[in-house]
């Protein structure tokens, strides 16, 4: 096992190595960023950023908690705690200390269509890096005890994050009524009495089935040449063998929806009710991201801005109607996303008002359609967006694993800035239509007595 010493702090990011190869066959330029697939399948992402001797190391695999059976709720992000135990080569806990003796930091997480593994650490120390992710990928040890003890952990945090959390626990039921046969519909972090039941086997079978290099991305972010990672990348993840019965992702698809769901959360401990509305919409899709692009844009104009944007403007500005109103979109994601709309009364103001004030102003939009000044100011501000976050290599990297864990490519990444850039007020209006269908809506009040506050 590799073990590099650590560097008092004065000199930690003084070291770099001498990253030079001769170039790869196979390598797909973009930019400063390099593409390439090792033999087992293992996709390969390299960002060079060279204003700092530093560097971000993440693997990603395809597989979240959406990828999950019916009945292991929370399994993916259970085996995300249990994968910094030990392994043939670390102590349990040896991962993570590891990383902080050479001037370090790590940490994991979980989402619906990934699981992620990331350390920043010096350039130099890469290797180091590379040497235990890919140890912990094929050579992961679980006790039962620890096991036993992590569970009591996960439940905990559901305690801590959720169950004490009406907002949490609000949009838990949000999304169970939005997806009634997609796993988007189950909470990352799974339903307490499945979270009760999971066992060691539960953990292992999902380790030994998604935890594989042809189901992983390897993304290299910081002061580093492509050549000089495809090399180390080759010597350390190369020789783990590809899983040959990695499954298909296909997952359950939502049925047409017909009609309005509508619900209520009551909660006492809510300071102060308010209103949100979620649509079916479509997620961003390889070579085909234009719609995403006009969403991305309608979610700014309806309720980007708490001065600006239009909710804001027709319920705050002109009417006191509302304290806030906004909108948002998510449009990465393996399978159909939402659309949101977001209403919290002014005192005295109902949440019916507030929620008939909402649809007159949805209304006037989709008749009059988009101001063109404020399409103007909004895309500015897109691009400058897209331009800062190019600033940030970490960022990107991320960006890049949450991309190609859901279907997109590394050549869908770098055109979206050109597709965003092309959209038109028409494109936005046609996207309104089409999303903005009650039909295809879910509606939540969340109250603290629904007694008073549904008057």
């Amino acid at each position: 096992m590799l073990r590099l010493p650590a560097l008092p702090a004065a000199r930690r990011l003084s070291i770099a190595l001498p990253l030079l190869a001769l170039p790869a066959a196979g390598m797909a330029e973009t930019g400063d960023v390099t593409a390439y697939d090792l033999d087992n399948g293992m996709e390969v992402v390299v960002i060079e950023d060279h204003r700092a001797p530093v560097v971000a190391h993440m693997v990603y695999y395809k597989a979240g908690s959406a990828d999950e059976v019916p009945g292991l709720s929370g399994v993916a992000h259970f085996l995300e705690h249990l994968m910094f135990k030990a392994t043939d080569e670390l102590e349990s806990g040896e991962f993570s200390r590891t990383v902080a003796e050479n001037g370090g930091t790590d940490n994991a997480f979980t989402s619906y269509d990934q699981t992620a593994y990331y350390q920043r650490v010096a350039a130099d120390r890469l290797p180091l890096m590379m040497e235990m992710e890919a140890d912990r990928m094929r050579n992961l040890q679980l006790t039962q005890e620890e096991v036993d003890t992590e569970r009591q952990v996960i439940l905990e945090e559901r305690s801590q994050r959720t169950d004490s959390n009406p907002g949490a626990l609000a949009g838990e039921q949000m999304r169970a009524a939005q997806f009634i046969a997609s796993r988007y519909g189950t909470p990352i972090i799974g339903w307490r009495h499945e979270m009760e039941e999971l066992s060691r086997e539960d953990a292992l079978d999902w380790y030994r089935t998604y935890y594989s290099p042809n189901d992983a991305v390897l993304i290299v972010a910081g002061d580093v040449t492509p050549e000089a990672v495809l090399d180390l990348a080759q010597e350390y993840y190369g020789p783990i063998a590809a899983e040959p019965d990695l499954p298909e992702r296909v997952r359950p698809q939502e049925p047409p929806q017909r009609a309005e769901r509508r619900l209520t959360y009551e909660d006492e401990r809510v300071a102060r009710p308010y209103l949100i509305r979620s649509y079916l919409a479509p997620e961003r899709d390889s070579g085909a991201q234009e719609e995403a692009a006009a969403l991305t844009y309608l979610a700014q104009i309806l309720g980007g801005s708490s001065f600006t944007s239009v909710l804001s403007e027709d319920l705050t500005f002109e009417s006191d109607i509302a304290l806030f109103a906004g909108a948002g979109y998510g449009g990465i994601s393996l399978d159909p996303t939402t659309f949101s709309l977001y209403v919290t009364p002014a005192e005295g103001v109902s949440l019916q008002e507030a929620e008939d004030a909402m649809d007159a102003s949805l209304r006037r939009f989709l008749e009059e359609g988009v101001d063109e000044t404020q399409l103007e100011r909004i895309r500015t501000q897109v691009q400058a967006s897209e331009i800062y976050a190019d600033d940030d290599a970490f960022g990107r990297a991320r960006s890049y694993g949450a991309a190609l864990t859901s279907g997109l490519t590394v050549e869908d990444v770098e055109a979206w800035p050109e597709v965003l850039g092309a959209v038109t007020a028409e494109d936005i209006m046609e996207a309104a239509r089409s999303v903005l269908n009650r039909d295809q809506s879910v509606t939540m009040c969340v109250v603290a007595d629904r007694e008073e506050d549904l008057q």
